[in-house]
């Protein structure tokens, strides 16, 4: 039993981690969907 409650205890802090580090404020989806906007304007500034 309290093998299983420190698993499920382990689960739990890697989820919260992962909701921070990626959905939080200025997480890194923000930051990548920011990067994309500025490559994609960049790309299309280039002339053929």
């Amino acid at each position: 039993m309290r093998q299983i409650l420190i698993t499920v205890m382990l689960i739990l802090t890697v989820v919260a981690i992962y909701t921070a580090v990626v959905g939080g404020d200025g997480g890194m989806r923000a930051q990548i969907r920011s990067s994309g906007s500025g490559m994609a304007g960049a790309i299309s500034r280039v002339s053929p």
